[in-house]
Order: structure tokens, then C-alpha cells, then sequence
């Protein structure tokens, strides 16, 4: 963390803080703050306008910093060690903390904050139970993380013992990382800001009055009105009543002419009324009268409907306007990831609308989900990201076991890598279960060949071969005639030789053929009792040079 050498509260000091993300803004980033709203926020940031402070808020100030004097020496007497009021940052990040410890020795900021807010009986309830709204907590989880924090003491006080409540805030699993995300957000969404003017709340714009409504009826029977005026004002007010207001301030115009025409209406029932009461029949006055009553009711109840219908259609301009700013963004994942494998990430802005009344909350409302939409979805994107590596590096031989994909690329990265881990260990056991099933197959028929060349081996070595003198001689052959001895039939090849008969002896040796390949692989085989792949191995193994020069000089002995 660097450390400022500023003052908390100098000129200095808010000169810095406008160069810096800080801690009290961060509740506002995440659109839990109870003072300003996300989008009020980006347009500080991106205008530089900052309201100015008024006397009553200013005083707030002044005691809030004078109860936290007061209190930091009981959180001093609290922990055994003294806090200092420091200004430090972290990147672009930066807290004004109310105390931190400091090393004695070094001087380097310790690891414990001090966080003082004043008393309100709602707060003091929260510090009591340990549960911290999001108000107040997303400031401790920036200060932690800008000092690197172990804890932050946060109380809740007027400066005296009676009213003193404190707690021990210590980082939220995955706040941090949620704070961060936010942050990162906000800053994009202020590169791309649009500035779109924000008036002040609409007040009616000051009306014309309409002419009272006077009737008197004499004893003759004849009316006296100013209705004749009355119509031709009436006619013109409904001219100038917006037909289709968009901007609050229309809205209230036309919400303010509709109670004007409301009393109108009232008025001119009234006048019948007390006119009647004195007369008993003017019929041309109750048909003027009721034509500019009818007159006044209808224009009020269709302007009453446009401003309702107009209500709707603005929702829905703003709710269209806003989805459609979430598929883009989700197009836009999808193409930073290179593959459409974003979900459908849900955001409720009709939800958000909700209880809003102006245009101007209505928008703020949907930039402050749409902002959690987009921290939400490029979360994800990251997670998918962080999985497609991993698959990349660690199963880029293994995408058949992948159909599901799409799927599994969503699950959390932990649990991701467990996935491939497994599938892929399966796999290979299964491969392995295979080849030893066949190693063992190649071996049994190997056995099943080696015993029926044996069988043949030894039904060839059964096979008697007769000698010339046992064979009878016939009683008509001559003394020096002799019978040429009955041959036998060799036995099939195999690799061992049969002994050849007398008879063969005597015709000579036979002419040599050359082995087939296979008869000599077969040879080897059942001589040695070995796989085939045995024997090739040795084939290939044998020093052919070797062996040619030891058969010359065998030649040459």
C-alpha cells in the first residue's frame, strides 16, 4: 500500500480522492448505497461535477468527525494499540481510514482498521446482531483490500461510553473478487458513458385558471351565465394539454390538468345545481351545462389515458433499450470467447422499474441492473475462458470424450478441471482393460497354434518308415531282380525335418526351395515359443553384416 501525505478533509486531501477509485464510493459501485445510485455516481465521474456540500450536511460532517476523535481512543483502550488516521492506495484504489495500527519499529501500517460511522439506533441494532448491511459493508471490503487488511473494528457511536456499539468485520469469502469485478465494470461503463441531462424533479408548470361558473336565474324564468366564456376558455386550456408527454415535466403538466378538469367538472354540476335549486326548468341551460361537463370529463379521462398509456410505453422503450444493451453484451462475450457458449444470463429490468416514478429513476434502475448483468455475464465468460485453457493444455487429444462440451465448459473451474481429470483417467483404464484383454486373446491363439503344430510334430514322428528288405518279393522275380522299395509319403512341412526314406537317399538331395516368410516367422515361433511380434523384434535386432562375414569365413575354412 503507498501511503498519502495528506490531510483528511484538506484541499489536498480532495484533490487526491477525485484522481482515485475510494472507499465510500464503493457502495454506490454496487448499487447498494443509500445516497447515491450507480448511474449519479458515472455522471460524477464523467462530468467531474460534484454537488456542493450546504450548511446542514457540512454540520453532519463536522460531528461525525468529532465523535470519531472521541471514539478512537476507546477502540485504543479497546485493542492495547494506538491508531493513526491514514490515506493510502492500492492501484487505483484508495481509503480514508479512521485508524490504523502501525508497526512501533518500522512504522509500517499494521493489519488493523478503525471504521466509525454516528450513532442511529438502526445502525447500533446491526453492529449488535454482526450482520452489516451491503450499505456499509462493501466500504470495509475496500479498505481491507487496499491495506491488505486481517480486520476492521467498526463502531457505531456519539463519542461517549453510553452510546458505543463495535464489531469485528473481517473479509467475506468472494467479496473481494466481487468488488473488484464491480469496479471493473464501472470503468468500463464510464469509457462508453453518453451524458443525458438530468433535470430537476418536475413541479406542474403554473396554469390559468378557469373563469368560475356563474348561473343565476331570475323570477322571470330567464338564465344569466358567463357559460358562453366558460366553453371558449375550457376549449383553449384542453388545447394546451400535452397529447403525448414524454419528459416528466409533460407528465406533470398533463397529471395537473387532469385534476383541473376534474374541478371544472365538479363546478359545473354545481352551478346546475344551485341553479335548479331556484328555477324548475331552463332547459337551455342544463344542455349548455352538460355539453361542457361532458366535454371537460372526456378530455380528462382520455388524458388520464394517455398519461398512463405513455407511462407504459416509456417502460418499455427503456426496458427494450436496455435488453437490448445486454444481448450485445453477451454478443460480444461470445466473441471474446470465440465460441457462443454464454448461457442466458437472467435480468429483470421490468422488475427493477418497479415503484419508480420518474424517467430518470426508471433509467437509473436499469443501468444499475444492467451493470450487475454485466458483471454477472463477464464472470462467467472468465470461468469459460479459464476452462477452455485448461481443456486446451491438459485434453487436446481427448475432445471425443467431449460431446457435452457446451455444457461442462460452464461448470466452476475447480470443478471443470475434476471432470477432465476423471474422464480422461477413465478412459485410459478402459483403453488399458482392452489391450490387456487383447494381449491375452494373441496369446491364447498363439498357445492354441504352437499345440496343434505340436500335435502335428508328433503324429509326423508316429509315421513308420518300412526298409527296402521287408518288403515281399514276388516268386517270379529273378535272383538279380529287386523290387524298388515302397516310398512314404512325407509328412506336411513343419519346421522340424523328417527323416527321409532309403529310397529317397538314394535319388539324391533334393533341390532346395526357399521358406516363405511366414513358414519362417512360424518357425521361430514354436521353436522359441514366443509371439510373432517377439521374433520380428529379433529379426530386425540381427546384424546382417555380422552374419554375412561369418558365413565366408565358415565358407573358406
Amino acid at each position: 500500500m503507498e501511503i498519502h501525505d495528506v490531510i483528511q478533509g484538506s484541499p489536498e486531501w480532495l484533490t487526491l480522492r477525485s484522481k482515485f477509485d475510494t472507499a465510500s464510493e464503493a457502495p454506490a459501485v454496487m448499487g447498494a448505497s443509500k445516497y447515491m445510485t450507480r448511474a449519479e455516481l458515472l455522471r460524477q465521474k464523467a462530468t467531474g461535477y460534484t454537488p456542493a456540500v450546504d450548511g446542514a450536511k457540512q454540520a453532519l460532517f463536522d460531528r461525525g468527525h468529532e465523535t470519531e476523535a472521541l471514539a478512537r481512543a476507546l477502540v485504543e483502550e479497546l485493542i492495547g494499540e494506538e491508531l493513526y488516521p491514514i490515506t493510502g492506495s492500492r492501484g487505483n484504489l484508495l481509503a480514508s481510514f479512521d485508524g490504523l495500527t502501525v508497526d512501533p519499529e518500522t512504522m509500517d501500517p499494521g493489519k488493523i482498521g478503525y471504521e466509525h460511522k454516528l450513532w442511529n439506533e438502526s445502525l447500533a441494532a446491526q453492529v449488535r446482531a454482526g450482520e452489516l448491511e451491503p450499505h456499509y459493508y462493501w466500504q470495509l471490503e475496500h479498505q481491507i483490500h487496499v491495506g491488505k487488511l486481517d480486520m476492521v473494528i467498526f463502531v457505531c457511536s456519539d463519542g461517549t461510553r453510553d452510546n458505543f456499539v463495535h464489531m469485528e468485520y473481517r473479509p467475506f469469502p468472494g467479496r473481494a473478487e466481487q468488488l473488484l469485478a464491480g469496479w471493473r465494470q464501472f470503468h468500463e461503463d464510464l469509457a462508453s458513458y453518453q451524458h443525458v441531462e438530468v433535470l430537476p424533479a418536475a413541479v406542474a408548470t403554473e396554469q390559468p385558471s378557469l373563469p368560475a361558473v356563474i348561473v343565476n336565474m331570475g323570477g322571470s324564468l330567464t338564465v344569466s351565465s358567463n357559460l358562453p366564456d366558460f366553453a371558449v376558455a375550457l376549449r383553449a386550456y384542453i388545447e394546451r394539454i400535452p397529447a403525448k408527454p414524454s419528459t416528466d415535466q409533460e407528465f406533470a403538466d398533463a397529471e395537473l390538468a387532469c385534476k383541473n378538469l376534474k374541478k371544472a367538472e365538479d363546478a359545473l354540476q354545481l352551478a346546475e345545481d344551485n341553479a335548479l335549486a331556484g328555477m324548475t326548468d331552463v332547459e337551455a341551460m342544463r344542455r349548455v351545462v352538460a355539453e361542457l361537463r361532458a366535454l371537460a370529463r372526456a378530455t380528462r379521462l382520455q388524458a388520464e389515458k394517455n398519461v398512463e398509456a405513455r407511462k407504459i410505453s416509456i417502460r418499455d422503450e427503456i426496458r427494450v433499450e436496455f435488453s437490448k444493451q445486454a444481448a450485445d453484451h453477451l454478443d460480444s462475450l461470445n466473441t471474446a470467447i470465440g465460441k457462443p457458449y454464454m448461457p442466458a444470463v437472467p435480468v429483470d429490468f421490468a422488475a427493477a422499474m418497479k415503484g419508480k416514478k420518474t424517467v430518470i429513476s426508471l433509467r437509473d434502475a436499469c443501468s444499475q441492473a444492467l451493470a450487475n448483468f454485466k458483471i454477472s455475464a463477464s464472470a462467467i465468460a472468465a470461468g469459460i475462458q479459464t476452462n477452455m485453457r485448461y481443456a486446451q493444455e491438459h485434453a487436446a487429444e481427448y475432445g471425443f470424450l467431449f460431446a457435452d462440451f457446451k455444457a461442462v465448459v460452464l461448470k466452476a473451474p475447480d470443478d471443470f478441471q475434476s471432470l477432465v481429470t476423471s474422464r480422461i483417467a477413465t478412459h485410459k483404464a478402459e483403453q488399458e482393460r482392452k489391450a490387456r484383454e487383447e494381449a491375452q486373446r494373441q496369446q491364447e491363439e498363439l498357445s492354441r497354434r504352437m499345440q496343434a503344430e505340436e500335435e502335428q510334430r508328433r503324429l509326423a514322428a508316429q509315421q513308420t518308415i518300412q526298409p527296402a528288405a521287408d518288403i515281399p518279393v514276388t516268386s517270379t522275380v529273378t535272383a538279380t531282380a529287386v523290387v524298388q522299395p515302397q516310398t512314404v509319403q512325407p509328412a506336411p512341412a513343419t519346421p522340424s525335418a523328417v527323416r527321409a526314406s532309403p529310397a529317397t537317399r538314394s535319388a539324391g538331395p533334393a533341390k532346395a526351395t526357399r521358406p516363405t516368410d511366414d513358414q519362417i516367422i512360424d518357425a521361430l515361433c514354436i521353436t522359441y515359443r514366443v509371439h510373432e511380434s517377439k521374433v520380428l523384434e529379433w529379426l530386425l535386432d540381427m546384424d546382417m553384416e555380422a552374419a554375412g562375414r561369418r558365413i565366408a569365413e565358415g565358407m573358406t575354412a
